[in-house]
């Protein structure tokens, strides 16, 4: 054996030797972890949630429904002359608040004057040849008694007193109709009111019954027309019937609001809309609900009695239904309700109780039957001055202790 073929048999077989004990380190077992490698927490060791809740309430919730309506005189009458004259004299000036039978404008009446004279003097003659007849019968009769007439001329004295009782009769009627004419010539407010617009001047012509003189609408009080959804009848029907559900108006950007009543409901609904008529009537002593104005109407119509309310926000919608989020002994245990009814910020639910602690800020955060740090809600506006400070340092200390504690 020369010396290259010896080294060439040394070398394989300290390669052999190599491979076969990094094949033998490859079956022996991993070595232990260590004590030290930090370990996954368990579901039980999660950090609490902080929230904010509420508690369920139990009270009385007005049924509330609300629209948009608009003002409406509840009398707007058009004034127009019933004779054909000329305007003598106006008494009112545009936009003049006018009271029931306040007189706004005077007509030219001497021919229906010098007509009711000429009947008063027609009934002075006729009274007067009644009592010529009068005395006339009576001579008759006298005579008949002592039969120097015949009765035929009795009756014929009898009858033309009857005559000239029924002229006296037609006198007076006639005496009527002048004076209704001549009392056309003073035309009056027929209700309370504010006037329009005067469309003529004094020495102007105006035809009976057509031309318009002014126009008087009543502003107080005033009514507001609004329509209701179908769904709403039977309890407006029943408010209506219990002498009129307190009605709410308030003005459009803002304004001012208004109480009255129902008053009315109409005989119908509208198949085009699926919606009903209502009508509220509000006393208006200053004037501020004008005719044609944009309300915003709400409507108590009934009270749902010891209802458990919580707010809407609370509530929170999903495929299963409606749930709310309900603090159970530190944990936050979801529970499905139904809304009976959802009014304003409010909502009447059935399947909590009353005083129970609600869920309303940081539900996104949680899972079914997580730890929570409960907070009370704080008033509107926020805690402000020494105490809320104090009040709320004292929670974010509280929530840090409870946080470390949960991580250690």
């Amino acid at each position: 054996m020369n010396a290259r073929h010896f080294f060439l048999t040394l070398t394989g077989g300290l390669l052999a030797l190599g491979l076969g004990g990094c094949t033998a380190k490859t079956d022996m077992p991993a070595p232990a972890a260590s004590s030290s490698a930090p370990a996954k927490p368990s579901a039980a060791a999660l950090p609490a949630v902080t929230i904010t809740t509420v508690r369920a309430q139990q009270r009385d919730l007005p049924v509330l429904y609300s629209a948009t309506g608009t003002v409406m005189a509840l009398a707007s009458v058009d004034i127009k002359s019933q004779v054909t004259s000329v305007v003598s004299k106006i008494h009112i000036q545009d936009g003049q608040f006018v009271k029931a039978g306040e007189l706004l404008f005077t007509l030219d009446s001497r021919t229906d004057e010098a007509n009711l004279a000429k009947a008063r003097a027609q009934l002075a003659k006729d009274s007067a040849l009644r009592a010529d007849a009068q005395r006339q019968l009576a001579r008759a009769q006298q005579l008949y008694s002592q039969n120097f007439i015949s009765q035929g001329a009795v009756d014929t004295a009898q009858a033309q007193l009857d005559s000239m009782a029924a002229s006296v009769v037609a006198d007076q009627a006639a005496i009527e109709a002048a004076r209704v004419a001549v009392s056309y010539a003073r035309i009056s407010a027929p209700n309370a009111g504010r006037a329009g617009a005067v469309n003529l001047s004094q020495g102007s012509v105006v035809q009976a019954n057509l031309t318009s003189l002014v126009t008087i609408t009543q502003l107080d009080p005033i009514a507001v027309g609004f329509n209701l959804p179908q769904r709403t009848l039977a309890d407006t029907l029943s408010a209506l019937k219990n002498g009129g559900a307190a009605v709410k108006a308030t003005i459009a950007d803002g304004g001012a609001s208004f109480m009255g009543h129902l008053n009315f409901v109409d005989n119908a609904i509208d198949p085009s809309s699926g919606s009903v008529k209502v009508k509220a009537v509000f006393p208006n002593p200053e004037g501020k609900l004008w005719p044609g104005a944009f309300v915003d109407i709400s409507q108590t119509v009934n009270t749902l009695k010891d209802a458990v309310v919580i707010p809407q926000a609370a509530i929170i919608p999903n495929a299963r239904g409606t749930m709310v989020y309900v603090v159970e002994a530190g944990k936050a245990v979801l529970r499905p309700v139904r809304v009976v009814l959802a009014q304003g910020d409010d909502a009447a639910v059935t399947g909590v109780k009353a005083g129970e602690s609600i869920v309303l800020d940081g539900k996104q955060n949680l899972r079914p039957n997580a730890p929570v740090l409960e907070q009370a809600r704080a008033p509107a506006g926020g805690a402000s001055g020494p105490a809320g400070g104090a009040a709320s340092k004292a929670a974010s200390g509280a929530a840090a202790s409870q946080q470390r504690s949960t991580a250690s």
